[in-house]
């Protein structure tokens, strides 16, 4: 009878150990959820983890549950309760850690995020800054396209008004009797030297007369005419319409100014013409006609 009431007390004892076990393990495992819960709210792309950790605390709950009937069926499992407790303290050590590791894939993640949206904001920046600096390059393409033209064409103009200076002279100028350094300047106001159109004010000549035979000195007209690149002449008030006669042909000049002069053997002589309105932009003939023939010429140009 002893013997059975001691039994009965052991019985007794383990399955108050047992019960208290229990007791802990479903208070772990409530607090278990707890966590598990707040992690799945954390952790909402990391779905594979949760549930593997889900699996897991299932997987516990099985095993408390196993480990309490085999308590009851025998009195030599008085150490199982202890081994129950550590298993389920090691397994909520597991839980921990990966609710840690979670937490850290989820920051990583969230930094990995912030450094992409930082590379995507530069990279469209970049590329808006690109897409304005090919836009002004196609501009500045077209715009110098559009300057090399010009530029031809008005060296062809150039050109074109060169090589009828060069004719003119040839069929129009006495091989003793022509100017030698001639020179167009154009000056503003200060008598400063300008190629701009709208401050040019003064247009002035010089050339030189050397060896002028016996025959073609003495008193004599000279002639300024200025012309743009197609020979018609500046618009003046009172233009001075002339009569040459050159290779013993009788020639019509517009001129812009006239000026009596003592021809020398040599000289250096000078023409000052202040322009009544201001010149276009383009290229411009000057010349000076004596009233045998033509003396010199040049070409300038205001931009």
């Amino acid at each position: 009878m002893n013997s059975r009431q001691g039994l009965t007390v052991l019985i007794v004892i383990l399955l108050l150990g047992l019960a208290g076990t229990a007791y802990w393990a479903y208070s772990t495992h409530q607090k278990n959820n707890t966590l598990l819960s707040e992690n799945e709210t954390l952790n909402q792309q990391i779905a594979d983890l949760t549930t593997l950790r889900d699996e897991l605390q299932s997987d516990v709950d099985s095993l408390a549950t196993a480990y309490s009937q085999l308590a009851t069926e025998n009195e030599s499992l008085r150490g199982s309760a202890e081994e129950t407790e550590k298993k389920l303290q090691q397994t909520q050590a597991r839980l921990n850690r990966i609710q840690k590791q979670s937490q850290s894939e989820v920051n990583n993640l969230r930094a990995q995020i912030q450094e992409l949206l930082k590379v995507k904001t530069d990279l469209e920046q970049s590329i808006a800054s690109l897409q304005a600096e090919n836009d002004s390059l196609r501009n500045l393409t077209g715009q110098l396209t559009a300057d090399l033209a010009t530029a031809r064409s008005e060296n062809e103009a150039l050109a074109n008004l060169n090589k009828t200076i060069q004719e003119e002279l040839k069929k129009l100028t006495r091989e003793n009797f022509k100017a030698t350094a001639f020179r167009v300047e154009v000056e503003k106001k200060s008598t400063k030297a300008t190629a701009k159109a709208r401050r040019a004010r003064r247009i002035r000549v010089s050339f030189d007369l050397t060896g002028v035979a016996n025959e073609f000195r003495g008193v004599r007209p000279l002639y300024l005419v200025i012309t743009d690149d197609k020979g018609t002449p500046i618009k003046v008030e009172n233009p001075i319409n002339a009569k040459i006669t050159v290779n013993n042909s009788p020639m019509d000049i517009i001129a812009v100014k006239e000026q009596q002069v003592n021809v020398e053997e040599n000289q250096r002589m000078s023409f000052t013409y202040d322009l009544e309105d201001k010149l276009k932009r383009g290229y411009y003939r000057v010349a000076v006609y004596t009233d045998i023939g033509l003396l010199g010429a040049a070409s300038f140009r205001l931009q």
